[in-house]
């Protein structure tokens, strides 16, 4: 039976089973071909032959399902009305299919030739894939959220790993002079909002301790507290360390890699020595604090994270605005909150006590026995002027831990006294009178109420206006008390 004549038979939508029965041989031959008729039209995949010249001779009811034509419409038409990229070949695989609404879909093909009565006959069985494709790109992206996810909590444990190693400066915040009471009273004012905080002080006064009490008392505490120290990065990595890079971006980026905003997403960040950062980088820094969005360098896909900002300088980032060392607008977005760390020999009277927890941790780590510090010791100590701060006294500490012979403690004869001549001794008095107006300036010369200055202070409202009026102070004389008293602070 030609191919000719299965077209005949079959225009009209469907094959012609009244076959003439004069002739058995030929009955039994036309039978045979309608019962084959029969099984290509009942498959579940789509069914298409075609001739040499690409026509479509055979089209089954899941054909037209498939590409939402009749068979009438499809008989005769040329095979690329439907698979436009097919040329007929051999072929086993994945081929995209054209719907008559336009519309393309995934096919899995399977091709093959037949020689009838002279005539070349190409046969196609195809079956849609569009569900098994979706699925196959569902799974990938949910393989590779769970990687990136991965990836994440790899590099958080990678840094959480390297701050554990860590001997962080101090510990706890330890003393009980009036200074630290009111770096406490901010710390207790600030810690439970989600507003951005700038630490100023000397370097070694304990700007990152500071940062680290912000995070401990706020609703990100159950997530990591990202460090970055903006000094000890090069110009030329820090954007890199800021907000991660793709793979190839540059020379020895062999993969993708997280920034530490990345990593800090949800919790904390704190930028230490941030008046080190150089003004390109801080025109993308204003970025991340004002939208909360950056992309990676060498990407181009945008990254969106929750970050509380901490910052922290040693530099007076107001004078370096007007020197045009540091963006005005990005100061005014870092100096929400400010708090100062005050100095150690404006705190002389916490010496003692960090003195006592150095030498026993110090003590502890060496395996000494130091129950005792000498007088003369501890009188040393407390005159010295400490430029170093915290950290120089608590390096000094280990220093004569480590030389101690004894339980005693005296090392006077090892410590290398440094007299600070730049500014004349305080009475205690003048340091009380100081510290009030600062105080009394920073909430708007408030004195009562939850806010107060009093309340800053821990005293009763009458007794701080006694207090007051004993030395001198009065709104009105705004003068009395010198600037440089103001930065001795």
């Amino acid at each position: 039976m030609t191919a000719k004549r299965v077209l005949q038979e079959r225009e009209g939508g469907g094959v012609n089973r009244d076959v003439p029965t004069d002739d058995p041989p030929e009955a039994a031959l036309r039978s045979n071909e309608a019962q084959l008729a029969g099984i290509i039209d009942s498959a579940m995949d789509a069914i298409i032959t075609v001739d040499e010249s690409q026509h479509i001779l055979i089209f089954n009811s899941a054909a037209e399902k498939l590409f939402g034509c009749s068979r009438a419409d499809a008989l005769g038409q040329s095979l690329q009305k439907f698979i436009p990229h097919c040329d007929g070949q051999s072929h086993h695989g994945d081929l995209c299919g054209l719907r008559t609404t336009g519309e393309e879909f995934p096919m899995e093909a399977s091709i093959s030739h037949l020689d009838s009565a002279g005539e070349k006959l190409c046969t196609l069985i195809l079956r849609d894939v569009s569900t098994r494709k979706e699925s196959e790109l569902a799974l990938q992206r949910a393989h590779e959220e769970l990687r990136q996810l991965q990836t994440q909590l790899e590099e958080e444990n990678r840094y959480l790993q390297q701050e554990l190693q860590l001997d962080h400066a101090f510990g706890e915040i330890i003393g009980h002079s009036d200074a630290i009471k009111y770096v406490l009273a901010k710390i207790r004012q600030v810690a439970p909002t989600d507003s951005t905080v700038l630490i100023q002080g000397e370097t070694g006064t304990g700007k990152e301790l500071v940062a680290r009490a912000i995070h401990g008392a706020s609703a990100q505490r159950d997530r990591p507290l990202i460090k970055v120290n903006c000094a000890a990065l090069s110009p030329t990595l820090i954007e890199s360390e800021f907000f991660g890079h793709e793979k190839g971006a540059f020379t020895g980026a062999g993969a993708r890699k997280l920034g530490r905003f990345e990593l800090a997403d949800r919790g904390t960040i704190f930028l230490d020595e941030v008046g080190e950062l150089p003004l390109d980088l801080q025109v993308k820094l204003l970025r991340v604090v004002q939208e909360g969005e950056f992309e990676r360098v060498g990407g181009s896909r945008t990254v969106k994270v929750n970050v509380r900002l901490i910052t922290a300088t040693n530099r007076n980032l107001k004078m370096e605005v007007d020197h045009g060392r540091f963006r005005q607008d990005l100061w005014y977005r870092l100096n929400v909150f400010p708090i100062t760390v005050p100095p150690l020999r404006q705190r002389r009277e916490d010496i003692s006590l960090l003195v006592e927890h150095f030498v026993s941790r110090a003590a502890k780590r060496l395996g000494k026995n130091i129950t005792s510090i000498s007088w003369r010791t501890m009188q040393s100590l407390q005159q010295h002027s400490w430029p170093g701060n915290v950290r120089e006294l608590c390096n000094v500490i280990e220093r004569a831990v480590i030389g101690a012979q004894g339980p005693m403690l005296d090392f006077v004869e090892h410590f290398d006294l440094v007299k600070d001549d730049s500014t004349a001794p305080l009475t205690l008095q003048e340091m009380e009178r100081n510290y009030i107006l600062r105080i009394l300036e920073s909430t708007g010369w408030r004195v009562e109420g939850p806010y107060g200055t009093a309340k800053i202070l821990g005293l009763n409202a009458s007794t701080l206006r006694a207090r007051m009026h004993k030395l001198g102070i009065e709104r009105d004389r705004p003068a009395s008390i010198k600037p440089q008293d103001f930065a001795a602070l």
